[in-house]
């Protein structure tokens, strides 16, 4: 489109004129050319949108300004092709619903690549491949590779606009559904480019479905490709993804840019890029701390950013569910910011009894891709909490007379909602503060039926650099791989981490030596609220009840309380420092939940010491910080 003041809805891009006769390649018209110069002055940035234009031989160019008439002009015309549907206006208004193809339904990390300059910078949990011979790959798919589309060019800043801690992309894609997404996800737009100036630096990510279009040939309702690419050159910080339409393969300012490619400029500018929520909590006094928290994909990161405590006078606010940069203030404490703009949460298990503020999040405004859709044009999901009536329509677009005949789920495990933060009931009102919030707590979790008890807190800063690098968990529909499965996700960064995991874990170490004050440096916890008993039932009721933890992780912050006691693995609350007044847990499943055996802990150190062994040269590590543990 052109600049927000001569927008036009009817019209989303100028008509191309075709290449100059005396050129023997594609170029960007003349026209063309000189609405880029008059959309920014950034001549680096002019430069390299001209370069995807003339890789990726769209029919038009769309300049995006994040206007809420040009996502309601996007919205309209993807409704007119079929590509979404509208949801009834009076239940879900502003609201729509995509349909992925089925091979396009999650992240693919099988084809999720760092290409850093060696292979060891890459490290043994990443798929690596020379930077050289991968643009000898990527150039023949990308030649081309948008004919017959439009090229959809989106300025964003992950961050709030002018933070210190905020970064600017520039993402090229060929598909309207990616622009809508970024435009609640990222502060998209104009903004980004009054930020970004003549002289900026913005991190440059190509994207394009692989599937370009002959001249009347009938479009896909969900194009995509099934070779697909997620590449990342941490050295040039750039992103490349083709063939998928989806999530985060395709939302290049979430995972790749945000984690992938930001854990690589955090490590070389002394700051941390984590796969974390940040949550307020305040006490009936009216005193509020901060906690960042890490847990794997679909691990209840979102149900514990938006909770709703029951203790009486507590309250939880949320910054993020999802991701947070950190950089030490000049007071010396330890800020983080919520890089994105909207939630990408997953759909199924959400109900008024897991998250009640997710539901009245997705209220309105907001993007579902691939959950079911009712006979009166409203949304539905397994695990919702109520029984819809009637026909309803499954995720592949397969009507059914009712619920009871499916005999499948409806919406697909790895479902999602993308809505706006600001919308959301229990945001904090520091969610958009460019100072970001003082971190007091960092918290660690995962999906762990046995073995880990419900909270611990860790000795020290090195002691708590060994939990985050100790998490595993129980493998969800988030990612590829047999649910269920244990797997090691160190920081719940594994798929997102840009470089060597043995040379993160030394960065972790690094800020902790660094830090401006020590003794201001966040405590931190462990949690798990998934330990099962015999009878293969969960101990902890969860959800709202979380916030009895939260309170004793507040109070351990303080470092006047001694409401703990000492154990090999870490601090454990001591009898009755867990507030439990009205929770209807007996007394012996309170015992179970804070129960360490060490027979099942030398397993876990002995999958520990196999896990590490990959990281070869690194295993310095263990012997620094995990040795002390095993000794205690």
């Amino acid at each position: 489109m052109f600049l927000r003041n001569s927008f036009r809805p009817n019209l989303l891009s100028a008509p191309r004129k075709t290449a100059s006769f005396f050129s023997r390649w594609y170029t960007v018209s003349t026209q063309d050319h000189a609405r880029i110069q008059k959309y920014t002055q950034n001549i680096k940035l002019q430069r390299w949108i001209e370069e995807q234009a003339n890789l990726c031989e769209p029919k038009d160019i769309h300049l995006c300004d994040g206007s809420t008439e040009e996502y309601n002009a996007l919205t309209s015309m993807m409704e007119k092709q079929g590509v979404i549907t509208r949801l009834n206006p009076e239940k879900r208004p502003n609201s729509f619903l995509a349909r992925s193809d089925p091979g396009d339904v999650a992240r693919v990390e099988s084809r999720t690549f760092i290409c850093s300059a060696t292979k060891d910078q890459a490290g043994p949990t990443n798929n690596w491949e020379d930077p050289k011979t991968m643009m000898n790959t990527l150039t023949p798919l990308f030649s081309g590779s948008m004919k017959g589309r439009t090229m959809y060019v989106m300025p964003y800043s992950m961050g709030p606009l002018g933070s210190s801690i905020s970064h600017i992309g520039v993402q090229v894609t060929d598909s309207p559904y990616v622009v809508c997404n970024m435009n609640i996800m990222t502060r998209m737009g104009k903004g980004a480019l009054d930020v970004l100036g003549t002289n900026g630096e913005f991190v440059p990510c190509t994207h394009t479905l692989g599937a370009p279009l002959a001249e009347g040939q009938k479009d896909s309702d969900w194009p995509c490709n099934p070779n697909k690419y997620i590449v990342h050159f941490p050295e040039k910080r750039s992103i490349m993804s083709y063939g998928s339409g989806y999530g985060g393969n395709a939302l290049l300012g979430k995972k790749c840019f945000s984690l992938r490619i930001a854990s690589v400029m955090a490590r070389d500018q002394g700051w941390l890029a984590e796969h974390m929520l940040i949550l307020g909590i305040t006490n009936p006094q009216g005193e509020k701390k901060y906690i960042a928290a890490a847990f794997p994909s679909a691990c209840g990161k979102t149900n514990l950013a938006m909770m709703t405590p029951t203790l009486p006078g507590w309250k939880v606010e949320t910054i993020g569910d999802d991701i947070a940069w950190m950089k030490f203030g000049k007071d010396g404490r330890l800020y983080a910011i919520n890089p994105e703009n909207g939630f990408f949460g997953v759909a199924p298990g959400t109900s008024a009894k897991s998250n009640p503020n997710a539901l009245k999040t997705v209220t309105k405004n907001t993007l579902f891709t691939n959950v079911a859709l009712t006979e009166d044009g409203d949304i539905w999901w397994e695990g919702m909490g109520t029984t819809p009536k009637g026909k309803i329509l499954d995720w592949k677009g397969k009507t059914h007379a009712s619920l009871e005949e499916a005999r499948e789920p409806v919406a697909h495990p790895n479902s999602r909602f993308t809505a706006p933060i600001a919308q959301c009931p229990v945001v904090d009102p520091k969610w958009d503060d460019p100072q970001g919030v003082p971190i007091s707590a960092i918290v660690f979790g995962g999906r762990r039926s046995t073995t880990v008890p419900l909270v611990y807190q860790g000795f020290d800063w090195s002691h708590g650099t060994f939990m985050g690098a100790s998490v595993a968990s129980e493998q969800t529909a988030a990612a590829e791989g047999p649910r269920g499965q244990l797997r090691h996700d160190p920081f719940a960064m594994l798929p997102f981490c840009g470089y060597n995991m043995g040379d993160y874990f030394q960065h972790w170490l690094n800020i902790g030596a660094k830090a401006p004050n020590p003794e201001l440096l966040p405590k931190f916890f462990f949690v798990n609220w998934f330990r099962k008993g015999k009878e293969g039932q969960f101990l902890w009721p969860g959800f709202g009840e979380n916030s009895r933890v939260l309170k004793w992780i507040i109070e351990r912050t303080d470092p006047k309380n001694t409401s703990a006691e000492k154990t090999a693995i870490g601090y454990i609350p001591k009898e009755g420092a867990l507030d439990t007044t009205g929770l209807q847990v007996p007394a012996e499943i309170m015992k179970e939940l804070f129960t360490i055996r060490p027979q099942d802990w030398l397993l876990d150190v002995q999958s520990l010491n196999k896990y590490f062994s990959i990281f070869g040269s690194k295993q310095w590590y263990q012997r620094r910080v995990r040795g002390k543990t095993r000794k205690e």
